[in-house]
């Protein structure tokens, strides 16, 4: 099997890459941390003692941040992490990463396959076969197959995507990349031109 150069043969460019890791991570973050400021504190506004005399620090009110009562200052807020970059960024960020999967001889390509039922049996099996059992593995698929993503659950270290679905990340994270001839089709046809697909 010949790799398609365009897509798994290119100078990896490293910060291409980080941009999109840093965009993939920011998304993953909620954003939904908040705490209460002194003004929304549910506090009596009346002055705790009077201004002079009593030896203690002037204090007007218990939703000061000092107290321990109070609100909390410059609090964390509701905001959206989001980054965004150029759809020819993340390609560029995702072909890097197969290529240097490539470079280190981490990828395998299988023939297309489908399962009537769940099977872990068969996976395990097929792990074994190929000699990458105990390491991360990410499956490509060409399309969702139900039955091979439910097998695929009980197996560890093994995760299963659609190949137009995987991202920086996933490439990265694993240790061998399997793929099934139709999802290097489809990675082909997405991050490479249609001229230089597979022989």
């Amino acid at each position: 099997m010949t790799l398609n150069e365009a897509v798994f043969g290119i100078a990896p460019n490293d910060h291409v890459v980080w941009l999109d890791v840093r965009r993939i991570q920011a998304h993953a973050r909620q954003g939904t941390h908040k705490t209460k400021e002194r003004g929304e504190n549910s506090h009596s506004t009346r002055k705790l003692y009077r201004q002079k005399g009593t030896g203690h620090a002037r204090a007007g009110s218990a939703k000061s941040p000092i107290r321990k009562t109070g609100g909390r200052a410059h609090g964390p807020r509701p905001r959206n992490y989001s980054v965004k970059i150029n759809r020819k960024t993340q390609r560029l960020a995702r072909r890097s990463a197969l290529s240097y999967k490539a470079q280190a001889d981490a990828v395998r390509v299988i023939e297309n396959f489908s399962l009537d039922a769940p099977s872990t049996r068969t996976f395990v099996e097929l792990l074994n076969a190929l000699e990458v059992a105990g390491q991360k593995v990410l499956l490509l698929t060409a399309q969702h197959e139900d039955a091979i993503y439910r097998s695929s659950r009980n197996v560890n270290k093994l995760r299963v995507r659609e190949a137009r679905n995987a991202n920086t990340v996933d490439l990265l994270d694993a240790q061998v990349i399997v793929v099934q001839e139709g999802a290097l089709d489809v990675l082909n046809e997405t991050l490479g031109s249609r001229e230089e697909a597979v022989a």
